[in-house]
């Protein structure tokens, strides 16, 4: 028989609903988010996050605005415990912020986790047990009761250390694991039994996670699946319900679904990431709330900066066409398509609601510019640049500079009325990235480090003026974009880094290919040296010197 037999597998059976509110409802306002990066996010990584990381990470979250953050399973794991720790103990925790942790429905791991959120002003306690059909009859091998009895005695265990620790504000969260393969009836069942235990209050409410650990149907069935439990679980005034995960890549849709149908909060990851094929994505949710007109009470104006943070923490790219995030997702590299947008962007009222063809948002609410929808070449003007300096120049141009450069032998080609040869290809190139002609060099430089931070101290020419830099960061580049930001006054992000050798030999040169976000609008710069240090500061100072350049040709 065919190994790839659809047979095997049975359908999900549909909810009874015939009378199902959720398809009618519009979302008006956003939801209570709860980030798990620093948990599921983070387990889910094949390398998990250093205590560098995760501070780095947990910096991004707060500034983000996110009020309640799950920061670990510190019963689980050593390192998880000391975050806790170190959050609590170098009072690292905004007042406004609430820190939330995991554990499963375990004496021993209960009592830990409490121990691990000794002085926190105010936790949520997230337990959970396994409830789901197959889960009860072949891992645990019992029945119903048996299932609500670990439950119920989690519950009163974490209310029995709650009560011995009355200093912090505590918050009971109950999760019947693999929510969508439970029946519905037991879900409820089971939810019912822990709340009594908890005897939740509409001022003290509790917060019942429904998670489709393992997704097993559409996502119009999840919904479903919410309003009925809504509907029949006891005391639905005292308790928020909250919905999260996926395995089908319809992160956000699972999760406008679920609030449509009822939920009050959603727990999730910055740009999907977790276990399987990821969790709930929460920067396309709040985005597609925000392009609706809606407020999703996070503050995602800086996201190449929140790219930044969650690819250097995750190690994990983000595809360039990942909504509303993804290097691509503003291009359009269809001739009728940027004839649209010019035209809508040329006769667009600012004080008109947003309406362009093609852009669901202005790319400059996210700290983009048009730099990146109107692109002027075609895709086979870009390869074939590309081709060029690589086959004759050895220069392997990521794409992103390859749509930079492109407009600049375009221009070229179009008033010269010529074909353009692989040598003045080049020469643009250099006169472009590589001039020396420039308003600021780099001299002399210094780099320390010092308790696991690299500090520069170097100079930089302005002419005959010498002005004296310093900066710190995570690695020398860090440190360099560091010190150009004080020494500017610019916000400057690290946005795309690529290098290479430009010959296999021992003494070959490198070159370093930057691009930056000064202020909102991206410049791209290159550097080339003998010394790979020496070819990234030169590069960041390329792209920092085209933006001080546009500055004064707008001031002239």
């Amino acid at each position: 028989m065919n190994n790839f037999d659809h047979r095997k597998y049975q359908a999900f059976p549909p909810i009874a609903m015939p009378n199902r509110r959720w398809p009618d409802r519009v979302i008006e306002k956003a939801p209570r988010w709860c980030s798990v990066d620093l948990r599921d996010g983070n387990q889910a990584l094949i390398e998990p996050m250093t205590a560098r990381q995760k501070s780095q990470l947990w910096d991004q979250l707060v500034k983000i605005g996110f009020k309640e953050i799950e920061v670990g399973f510190p019963s689980a794991s050593s390192h998880d415990y000391d975050f806790v720790r170190q959050l609590i103990d170098n009072n690292r925790i905004p007042e406004d912020v609430t820190i939330q942790v995991l554990t499963q429905a375990r004496p021993d791991l209960i009592e830990k986790t409490f121990k691990a959120l000794a002085g926190a002003r105010r936790a949520i306690v997230h337990v959970y047990n396994s409830t789901s059909t197959v889960q009860r009859e072949q891992v645990f091998g019992l029945d119903r009761q048996g299932i609500i009895d670990i439950a119920v005695k989690g519950a009163a265990l974490v209310r029995d250390c709650a009560a011995r620790h009355p200093q912090t504000e505590w918050v009971f969260e109950y999760s019947p694991e693999s929510f969508t393969g439970t029946e519905l009836d037991f879900a409820v069942e089971i939810c019912d039994a822990v709340t009594a235990v908890w005897q939740p209050t509409p001022e003290r409410p509790v917060i019942i996670n429904l998670p489709a650990t393992v997704e097993v149907s559409t996502p119009n069935v999840y919904a479903d699946q919410i309003e009925w439990f809504c509907d029949h679980v006891a005391n639905r005034d005292s308790l928020l319900i909250s919905c999260t995960h996926n395995d089908r890549q319809v992160r956000w849709l699972q999760g406008e679904l679920g609030v449509l149908a009822g939920a009050d909060r959603v727990e999730g990851t910055l740009m999907g990431n977790g276990e399987r094929t990821g969790n709930m994505d929460i920067v396309t949710m709040a985005m597609n709330l925000y392009s609706q007109g809606v407020d999703p009470q996070l503050q995602l104006g800086h996201m190449d900066e929140i790219l930044q943070t969650v690819r250097e923490c995750t190690q994990l790219p983000v595809h360039p066409r990942h909504p509303y995030a993804g290097e691509l997702v503003f291009t359009a590299f269809s001739g009728s398509h940027q004839d649209a947008i010019k035209k809508c962007l040329a006769r667009r009222d600012p004080n008109a609601p947003w309406d362009v063809a093609y852009l669901p948002i202005d790319p400059r609410d996210i700290g983009r510019s048009y730099q990146e929808v109107i692109r002027i070449n075609s895709q086979s003007g870009k390869g074939g640049i590309a081709f060029v300096l690589q086959r004759d120049y050895g220069l392997e141009l990521p794409r992103w500079l390859q749509i930079d450069f492109s407009s600049i032998v375009q221009a070229y080609a179009e008033a010269r009325e010529t074909e353009v040869g692989s040598a003045e290809v080049y020469r643009l190139f250099e006169d472009t990235y590589l001039a020396a002609n420039r308003r600021w060099t780099l001299g002399n430089y210094r780099v320390s480090r010092e308790d696991g931070v690299d500090r520069l101290q170097a100079q930089l020419q302005e002419g005959a003026i010498t002005h004296q830099l310093s900066g710190s960061g995570n690695g020398v580049v860090a440190s360099f974009v560091n010190a150009m930001q004080g020494f500017t006054g610019k916000h400057i992000v690290l946005v795309e880094y690529n290098e290479h050798a430009l010959s296999q030999s021992a003494d070959a040169e490198a070159i370093c290919y930057i691009q930056l976000n000064i202020d909102g609008d991206r410049f791209c710069g290159v550097g080339r040296s003998p010394d790979i240090i020496q070819a990234s500061l030169d590069g960041i100072l390329g792209a920092i010197n085209k933006s001080s350049e546009r500055e004064q040709h707008a001031a002239a």
